[in-house]
C-alpha cells in the first residue's frame, strides 16, 4: 500500500474507527487551549507514564506501563543520585562507556585495532601488497606526466593520506591516492601559473612547482575537514551522477589526448610550439603523428598498452584462478620494460627514461604548508582546490558505499570527510604531496583480494613508502613512454561505464540527464575542466532548487460509500462530491524556498486540478467556495512560510473563501498561533480531521439553504 495513502488514511479515516467530535470549540478557555485540546490529551508538552491528567485506557494500560517500569525507574533515579554524592565520586560507569563510545565513533582505529584477529592478517597484506604493487607505477605516472611534478610527490601521496585515513575512516576497503583526473588539475594549475607571463621566466621552477601543489594539497584537505567537521555529507545527493559520469568521461578524452603525446614521441615538439588547450593538443596530434612520431617510442609505448589490456582481460577471463586473477599486471609490465630498456639501451635510441629521481622536497623534509613560498598561490589555486574537494570526495563515497554495501557495514560521509581532509593536510607538510582520495577501482580490487580492514591500507602504504626510499633507483632505466600506457589504461576504466550510463538514461528517457552529461562533456573539452564542472554544478544546483521550490499537493477526494478521503490523481474512485468545496493535501514541511510559489500552486489546482494546461488556457474548474487544508505531513514551518501562508489565508479570506485546517501538529499550531493566523481564521476554522471540516462544511451549506428559504417564503 502507498505509504503517503496509508497515513492519510490513519489520520482522514478515523470515522470508521470512532466517532468524530464535531463539536463547537467555544466551550474551552481560549483559543490555544480549545484548539490543544482538539488534537491532544489534556495537559502540555511530552507525555509520559507519570503526565498528570491523563486517564487509564480500557485495558489498563496506563497502570500496567507505571506497575513495570517504576521500579526501574526509581532504581536508575536512586543509583544516580547515591553516585553523584560526595566531592570525589567518580562518574557513573554508563557515562564512562558513553564517552569511550564516542572516542572510537570519532577514531574508528580505536575500536578495530584492539580488537584485530591475525586471520585476517593474511587476506589483508595479499590485498596490501597486491594493491601497491600496482599503486607504485600508477603513482609516479599520474605525477610525473599530469601534475608535471617530481615521482616523489606521487609517491608520498599513496602514502601519508592512507595511513591517516586508515586510522580515521569508516570504510574497510578504501585505497587513498592519487588520481587522474585530480592529479590533470593539479597539473593544468601549475602549467597556468607557470606560464602566466611570457616575459618572465622562474629561477626555480621545480621549488614554484612544488609550493604551488602543496597550497592546493592544503585547501583541498581544509575544504574537506570543513565540509565533515559542518556536517555537508549530503553533498553527494545534490550532484547528480549525470554530471559525475560527464566530467569524468571528459577528464578521460583529455588525459588521453595529453598521453599520447608522449606514447608517440612528441614532448619536444610539444614543448617549442606550446599548445593551450585541449583542442590546440588535439590539433597538434593530427599534424604531427605521421611526420614527427619517433616510431621507437611509439612501439613501445602501443606494446605495453597491448600488453596491459591483454593481461587485464586474461585476469577478468580467469577469476576462477586466483594465481591468474592476482596478477599485477601493471608491476610486471613495469618491470619487464625497465629491464628491456636497460638491455637494449633504449635511451641511447631515444626513448626518454625515467633517468634519477632524488628525493628533493626542499630544505627540509616536513615543512609547514603555509608559508610566504606557498601563500603566493593561494588565491590563484582556491577554485581548483574547490573543485578537487568535490570531484575527489563523490568519487570516494561511491567507492565507500559500494564496498559498505557489499561487506554489510555502515559508512558515515561525514566522518569520511573529516578522515580524507585530515589526511590531506598532513600530506600537505611533505612538500609537492598531491591531492589523494579513494579510487572505486582500487578499493574493489582491494576488496576482492581479502582486504576486510583498514590493515590492508596500513600494509599498502607502508610499501609505498619503502618503495619510495628504496625502489626508485631500480627504475633508472624505466620508459616514460610506459607511464603514459599505464595511464591509458586507466583511461579505458573511466571510459568503461559511460555506454550503461548513456544507454540507461537513453531508455528511460532522462533527457535533462543526458543534456547534463552532454553539456558537461562539451564544456570541459573545449574550454576547461574548471569551466565545465562549475557551470554542470551551477545547473544541477539550479535544478534542485527548482525542485524544492515546487511544494508537493494534491486534492483530496471521497470514496463512495465511506468517510475516506485520498488524492484523486491516484485513486480513480475518489470523487470531490461536495460542489464548490476543494479539499488540498499538502506533502511535505514548508519552508521559505517551497512556500514562495504555494499561492501560485494552489491557484492552479484551484482552476485547472492535475490536468496538464498552459497558462493560456481557459481554467477547467470553477472557483472553490471552501477550501479544505489537510496538514498531517507538515510536521515544521518556518517563520517565512508562516509568514506566506498568513497572506495567503488572508487573500483567500477576502475573497469570501472558507477556510478549514486538519490533523494540524503542535509544532506548526504553535507557529499559526503566534503569527496571528488562529485569530484570523477563529477556532471553529481548526478541525481534527477532513470528516469534522465537512461536517461543519455541510452544517454551514444547510444552514445558508435554510436561511435563503425563509427569506424567499414570505414573497413566495
Amino acid at each position: 500500500m502507498d505509504p503517503n495513502a496509508s497515513a492519510m488514511a490513519q489520520g482522514s479515516d478515523a470515522s470508521t474507527l470512532r466517532p468524530y467530535n464535531t463539536r463547537t470549540l467555544s466551550r474551552y478557555g481560549s483559543a490555544t487551549s480549545s484548539i490543544r485540546g482538539t488534537y491532544s490529551l489534556p495537559g502540555s508538552g511530552a507525555m509520559t507514564p507519570r503526565t498528570p491528567g491523563i486517564p487509564a485506557d480500557e485495558d489498563g494500560e496506563h497502570t500496567a506501563l507505571l506497575g513495570e517500569h517504576s521500579r526501574g525507574l526509581s532504581e536508575i533515579e536512586e543509583g544516580e543520585t547515591q553516585s553523584q554524592k560526595g566531592p570525589g565520586a567518580r562518574p557513573p560507569l554508563w557515562r564512562r562507556k558513553s564517552a569511550w563510545a564516542k572516542v572510537r565513533y570519532y577514531i574508528p582505529s580505536t575500536a578495530w585495532i584492539p580488537q584485530y584477529s591475525l586471520s585476517l592478517f593474511a587476506g589483508d597484506f595479499l590485498a596490501g601488497i597486491t594493491v601497491a604493487s600496482m599503486l607504485i607505477p600508477q603513482s609516479v605516472s599520474y605525477a610525473s606526466s599530469l601534475a608535471k611534478l617530481s615521482p616523489v610527490t606521487g609517491l608520498f601521496s599513496a602514502a601519508i593520506p592512507g595511513i591517516v585515513y586508515a586510522l580515521l575512516g569508516t570504510s574497510r576497503q578504501l585505497n587513498v591516492a592519487p588520481e587522474a583526473a585530480l592529479s590533470l588539475l593539479v597539473g593544468q594549475a601549475v602549467d597556468e601559473i607557470m606560464h602566466s607571463d611570457p616575459h618572465t621566466h622562474p629561477v626555480d621552477p621545480n621549488a614554484i612547482s612544488l609550493a604551488i601543489s602543496t597550497i592546493i594539497t592544503f585547501q583541498v584537505g581544509l575544504i574537506s575537514f570543513l565540509l565533515g567537521l559542518f556536517r555537508l555529507g549530503f553533498l553527494d545527493v545534490v550532484l547528480s551522477r549525470a554530471l559525475l559520469r560527464g566530467f569524468v568521461t571528459a577528464v578521460a578524452v583529455v588525459i588521453m589526448i595529453e598521453q599520447l603525446i608522449p606514447m608517440l614521441g612528441l614532448t619536444n615538439l610539444e614543448h617549442v610550439l606550446q599548445p593551450k588547450s585541449t583542442l590546440d593538443k588535439l590539433f597538434f596530434l593530427v599534424e604531427n603523428v605521421f611526420t614527427h612520431a619517433h616510431r621507437l617510442t611509439a612501439l613501445i609505448s602501443f606494446g605495453a598498452l597491448a600488453v596491459l589490456v591483454g593481461m587485464r582481460t586474461l585476469k577478468r577471463a580467469g577469476k576462477r584462478y586466483w594465481f591468474i586473477y592476482r596478477l599485477p599486471e601493471v608491476f610486471i609490465v613495469v618491470v619487464v620494460s625497465t629491464l628491456l630498456s636497460d638491455e637494449f639501451d633504449w635511451d641511447q635510441d631515444g626513448v626518454e627514461i625515467l633517468g634519477s629521481v632524488p628525493i628533493n622536497t626542499g630544505s627540509s623534509f616536513l615543512q609547514f604548508p603555509l608559508r610566504k613560498v606557498t601563500m603566493r598561490f593561494l588565491r590563484r589555486t582556491t577554485s581548483t582546490a574547490v573543485l578537487i574537494s568535490v570531484v575527489g570526495f563523490l568519487d570516494s563515497i561511491v567507492a565507500a558505499k559500494q564496498n559498505a554495501g557489499r561487506f554489510g557495514y555502515s559508512i558515515s560521509p561525514n566522518r569520511e570527510l573529516v578522515a580524507l581532509g585530515a589526511g590531506n593536510i598532513v600530506g600537505s607538510f611533505v612538500p609537492g604531496t598531491l591531492p589523494a582520495y579513494g579510487s572505486i577501482t582500487r578499493s574493489k580490487l582491494n576488496g576482492d583480494l581479502g582486504g576486510r580492514t583498514q590493515m590492508a591500507s596500513l600494509v599498502c602504504s607502508t610499501i609505498v613508502l619503502l618503495a619510495t626510499f628504496f625502489l626508485l633507483p631500480w627504475l633508472y632505466y624505466l620508459p616514460k613512454c610506459v607511464l603514459a600506457s599505464i595511464i591509458c589504461l586507466i583511461v579505458f576504466s573511466l571510459l568503461g561505464e559511460l555506454p550503461h550510463d548513456a544507454i540507461f538514461y537513453w531508455r528511460m528517457k532522462a533527457w535533462i540527464d543526458l543534456a547534463l552529461m552532454t553539456l558537461t562533456f562539451v564544456l570541459t573539452i573545449i574550454w576547461n575542466v574548471e569551466i565545465g564542472i562549475a557551470v554542470s554544478v551551477v545547473i544541477s544546483l539550479l535544478l534542485v532548487v527548482r525542485r524544492s521550490s515546487r511544494p508537493r499537493m494534491t486534492i483530496l477526494g471521497r470514496i463512495p460509500g465511506t468517510e475516506r478521503w485520498k488524492p484523486i490523481d491516484e485513486n480513480p474512485e475518489a470523487e470531490e462530491d461536495a460542489q464548490g468545496v476543494l479539499i488540498v493535501r499538502i506533502r511535505e514541511n514548508l519552508d521559505f524556498a517551497n512556500t514562495a510559489q504555494l499561492k501560485e500552486r494552489l491557484r492552479r489546482l484551484e482552476l485547472y486540478g492535475h490536468d496538464k494546461h498552459h497558462p493560456a488556457d481557459e481554467p477547467h474548474r470553477h472557483d472553490a467556495n471552501v477550501l479544505v487544508f489537510h496538514l498531517a505531513d507538515v510536521d515544521t514551518i518556518d517563520a517565512s512560510a508562516v509568514q506566506i501562508f498568513y497572506e495567503l489565508v488572508e487573500t483567500y479570506k477576502n475573497r469570501g473563501v472558507g477556510l478549514y485546517i486538519t490533523h494540524l501538529k503542535p509544532g506548526p499550531l504553535l507557529s499559526f498561533e503566534k503569527a496571528g493566523i488562529v485569530s484570523l481564521l477563529g477556532e471553529d476554522a481548526f478541525c481534527k480531521d477532513v470528516a469534522s471540516a465537512m461536517a461543519r462544511v455541510e452544517a454551514s451549506m444547510r444552514e445558508r439553504q435554510s436561511s435563503a428559504a425563509q427569506e424567499w417564503s414570505p414573497s413566495a
